[in-house]
């Protein structure tokens, strides 16, 4: 008996490794719907490192030292009341131990009793120190140049206080050097010993908004000024001048003035030298002659006194007739330590330069 058409089709359309074109035209796929869906088998591999549980919420304790402590920027000392408090007025004593009101370890400022120091800028100065770096500015006989004001903004560039060495006869007067340069750079001077100053830029410097300063080529030729040494000092005749310059070319030297030296105190010795005697002899060998006019106008203006002679390579003065010890206070103290004092930095913005 012969299949029928219906049991031909059947057969075409069940088997899926026939190249019938039939196979081909009626072929489908059942929707997944129709399907049974696979049983759920578990990852096998689950993820490595899965996310910890979130800590219970702990409040805040003093047994439990912060690590690392708290760090502020903020320029002045941290106290328990600003207004009801004066900096002023020291305390005689501390009625009990003294603990810092934030916590033991969790300030990096120590409390005195009274308030939380800021260190900021001891840390400062101690990156300036010899032992930490070598950069530092060198301001020589030539005293502050304008060429030198960008030198100083260069280092402020890349670090936030520059060490500035004195040296020659500008440092005679450390107190102008001093003011000329927080003037100039609009800097603070937060450390000074002997010649080495640390000039701080400030706490908001901002290097793109540095003021634009253009440089010299050259040095310009000194004018020139009347002459300091006169054939007779007023008050006395031609005489008595000749023989003062020769009396002050006898007395014993004062000191003896090193090349490229310190000279912040000689102003201080000139006139403890003066309390006893009226002439005083600075010996200048191995000095320039130009060195040895501008220390005598130093002198002159500072101490006050009045220039005898500038031969055989000594600088006398004489007190003067009427001399009165001057009680201004123009010359700097040797040193002057970093102190909480000079935390309170000013904020230095150059942006009214642009405007």
């Amino acid at each position: 008996m012969l299949p029928s058409l219906s049991t031909t089709l059947r057969r075409h359309l069940s088997t899926t490794t026939t190249t019938s074109p039939l196979h081909t035209k009626y072929f489908f796929i059942s929707p997944p719907t129709l399907s049974p869906s696979p049983p759920f088998t578990p990852n096998p591999n689950p993820n490595p490192n899965p996310k910890p549980p979130k800590p219970l919420y702990r409040p805040p304790s003093t047994l439990t030292p912060q690590s690392p402590p708290h760090h502020s920027t903020l320029p002045f000392d941290f106290r328990y009341s600003y207004t009801e408090s004066s900096p002023s007025s020291k305390p005689i004593g501390l009625r009990e131990p003294k603990y810092s009101p934030f916590g033991p370890g969790r300030l990096d400022r120590e409390w005195n009793g009274i308030c939380a120091i800021a260190g900021d800028g001891k840390a400062v100065v101690e990156k300036c120190q010899k032992h930490r770096t070598k950069k530092q500015i060198n301001l020589g006989r030539d005293g502050l140049t304008h060429n030198m004001l960008n030198d100083i903004h260069n280092f402020w560039k890349h670090e936030e206080a520059v060490r500035i060495k004195c040296m020659g006869v500008s440092t005679v007067d450390m107190k102008n050097i001093c003011t000329q340069l927080e003037d100039k750079t609009f800097g603070k001077i937060i450390h000074r010993h002997g010649g080495f100053l640390v000039l701080f830029r400030g706490r908001n410097y901002n290097p793109k908004k540095r003021p634009k300063i253009p440089l010299m080529l050259w040095k310009p030729h000194e004018p020139v000024y009347p002459r300091l040494i006169k054939t007779a000092i007023d008050g006395l005749s031609i005489e008595e001048t000749k023989e003062m310059r020769k009396r002050g070319l006898a007395v014993p030297a004062l000191t003896q003035l090193a090349r490229n030296g310190y000279y912040g105190s000689l102003v201080a010795m000139v006139r403890d030298a003066f309390l006893t005697q009226e002439l005083v002899r600075v010996d200048c060998k191995g000095l320039d002659k130009s060195d040895h006019k501008k220390i005598g106008v130093k002198l002159r203006d500072l101490v006050p006194c009045i220039l005898v002679t500038f031969e055989k390579e000594q600088i006398v003065v004489w007190r003067g007739k009427n001399y009165k010890p001057s009680e201004d206070g123009c010359f700097l103290p040797e040193r002057d330590s970093f102190d909480s004092g000079c935390l309170k930095l000013q904020n230095r913005r150059f942006s009214h330069r642009d405007n």
